[in-house]
């Protein structure tokens, strides 16, 4: 693997495969850089750094495709996973639907119609 830092723009064009591999790679070469560390005081201690967090935004992106592509599968499904669902506040996701707000009992609808609310108007003072 180059010795530069992983960019993660570069990233996001690649295959899963592709970035397994690299994933891999990386995986490797930290263990390498692990084992000279204990070995000899290694010049590339700052290297271990880059490679770790190299190694986290491969994995970042690895995840975000996985999200993606579950996204599109269950677009238009009944249910979604609870984990691609919107997190927003317990209270929204508890409240009642727009669909079941609207709903009126057939008592209340007669009621309305029946007993309508009075109308009263106030003569302005001259």
């Amino acid at each position: 693997m180059s010795t530069s830092k992983v960019k993660t723009g570069a990233l996001w064009n690649k295959s899963k495969d592709d970035l397994l591999k690299q994933l891999g790679e990386l995986k490797s070469e930290l263990g390498q850089l692990r084992i000279q560390k204990i070995t000899s005081a290694g010049s590339k201690l700052n290297r271990i750094h880059d490679l770790r967090k190299s190694i986290a935004r491969v994995l970042t992106v690895v995840n975000l495709k996985q999200r993606q592509q579950l996204r599109l599968f269950y677009k238009n499904k009944k249910y979604t996973p609870l984990d691609l669902r919107p997190k927003q506040t317990r209270a929204i996701r508890r409240r009642l639907s727009p669909e079941d707000k609207s709903k009126v009992l057939e008592k209340t609808k007669k009621r309305a119609t029946h007993f309508p609310q009075r109308k009263y108007a106030v003569k302005a003072a001259a």
